[in-house]
C-alpha cells in the first residue's frame, strides 16, 4: 500500500462503511416480501461526474449553489490509483467521504491564511520527504520482486538440500523419569540423585530401544514402551512424519535428512529427550512448487539489500544538542542513584 500514512487518514472510519446493516426482524404473521431486484448497472464513463463537494469553488466570487467542486472518474481513479491501485467499491466510497471532508477543511484553512505560516512549509517539506520515501520503498520492493527464471533455476540448484522432503518414523524417549510415590519431606539431594538415576535409565532405555528400532520392531510399540518406562500415563506423539522438510526440524535433527531409505538413525539427543529417525522415503520438492517460496525468500534478501545504504550510517548528531545516545532498551538511571562503580558514603 502507497503513502501508509495517508490512506490511513484518508480512510477514517472506514470500518464502518464496510459493516453492512443488521437485517430487519420480521413482525410475527407478516408475510415474507421477496427482495428487490438490484437496479441495473448504469455505466460510468471516464469524464462523468462521480463525486460533488459544494460550498468550494477555485472561483471566489460564486456563490451558494453555484460554488461547487466536481470531481470526475477519471480525476477519482486517478487518486485512488495513486493510493491504493484495485480499490474496493467499499473503501472508494469511504474515501470520497473522507476526501470531500477533506476539500472543505483545507479550503477553509486557506481563507484564514494558514498555508501562508512558516510551520506549513516545514510540514510540506516533511511530508513531501516521506512521500518521496515511500515510493522508493515502493520501487525497491517492485525491483526487488522481479525474480528472472534463471534466478529461480540457480537458487533451487545451491540449495537443493533445503528443497528435500521426506517421510520418516520417529520414536520418542523422554529424558527423564517420574519419581513414583516420593518419600515425604524428601531432601533436595534426595531429589537430584532420584532424577539423576532416573536420566541415567532412561538413557539406556534409548539406546536398547534404538538397538530395537534398527532390527525392524514395530515404532509404536517402542514409542509406547518408553513412555511406560518415564513413568507417563500420557499417549506418546505419533511416529509418522510427512513432508519434512530440514529448515522444519530442530537443527540437531537436521542430519536424519541425510539417511538413506530404511536406515535408523543413531540416538539424537535434546533436553527433552531422545529421538530415533527411520526414512522411509525421500524426493525432492518441484521447482515450480517450490517457486513461491524462492521468490520470498530472493525478494526479501534483495530489498533488505537494497535498503542497506539507507539504513543508518549516513547522520552525525551533535551530543551536545541531542545528548548522549543510549544503549538500546537500557532504562535511564533513577533519580539519586549511584552508579555502581561508585561506592556509596559511609554514614559514620
Amino acid at each position: 500500500m502507497r503513502f501508509q500514512w495517508l490512506v490511513c487518514l484518508l480512510l477514517a472510519g472506514i470500518a464502518f462503511a464496510q459493516a453492512a446493516p443488521p437485517a430487519p426482524t420480521a413482525s410475527t404473521g407478516a408475510t415474507e416480501q421477496p427482495a428487490a431486484a438490484p437496479a441495473p448497472a448504469t455505466k460510468v464513463g471516464p469524464n462523468d461526474t462521480v463525486l460533488t463537494v459544494k460550498g468550494v469553488c477555485a472561483d471566489s466570487s460564486k456563490q451558494g449553489d453555484d460554488c461547487k467542486t466536481v470531481v470526475t472518474k477519471e480525476q477519482f481513479e486517478k487518486l485512488t490509483d495513486a493510493l491504493q491501485p484495485n480499490m474496493s467499491p467499499a473503501i472508494r466510497r469511504s474515501l470520497a467521504n473522507n476526501y470531500s471532508t477533506l476539500l472543505v477543511m483545507a479550503a477553509a484553512a486557506e481563507k484564514r491564511g494558514l498555508d501562508k505560516q512558516p510551520k506549513f512549509d516545514e510540514v510540506m517539506r516533511f511530508a513531501r520527504m516521506q512521500i518521496l520515501s515511500g515510493e522508493l520503498r515502493r520501487a525497491l520492493q517492485e525491483d526487488s520482486a522481479k525474480i528472472s527464471d534463471s534466478d529461480f533455476e540457480s537458487y533451487y540448484t545451491k540449495n537443493a538440500p533445503a528443497f528435500e522432503e521426506a517421510t520418516f518414523i520417529r520414536i520418542f524417549i523422554p529424558a527423564n523419569k517420574q519419581i513414583v510415590n516420593p518419600r515425604p519431606n524428601m531432601k533436595d539431594t534426595e531429589i537430584q540423585a532420584e532424577q539423576k538415576a532416573g536420566q541415567a535409565a532412561m538413557k539406556k532405555v534409548a539406546v536398547a530401544l534404538r538397538t530395537r528400532a534398527a532390527a525392524g520392531e514395530d515404532p509404536d510399540k517402542l514409542a509406547k514402551e518408553a513412555f511406560v518406562a518415564a513413568g507417563l500415563k500420557g499417549t506418546p506423539p505419533s511416529t509418522k512424519m510427512e513432508k519434512v522438510r530440514r529448515g522444519t526440524l530442530p537443527p540437531a535433527h537436521g542430519v536424519a535428512l541425510d539417511l538413506k531409505p530404511g536406515e535408523v538413525s543413531e540416538l539424537i539427543s535434546d533436553p527433552s529427550g531422545y529421538y530415533i529417525y527411520k526414512l522411509v522415503s525421500k524426493q525432492m520438492v518441484p521447482l515450480d512448487a517450490a517457486k513461491p517460496e524462492i521468490r520470498n525468500t530472493l525478494s526479501a534478501q534483495r530489498y533488505k539489500d537494497a535498503m542497506q545504504p539507507f539504513q543508518g550510517g549516513n547522520a552525525e548528531l551533535n551530543d551536545a544538542y541531542f545528548g548522549p545516545a543510549r544503549t538500546p532498551g537500557l532504562p535511564p538511571t533513577p533519580r539519586g542513584a549511584k552508579p555502581a562503580d561508585e561506592p556509596a558514603s559511609d554514614p559514620d
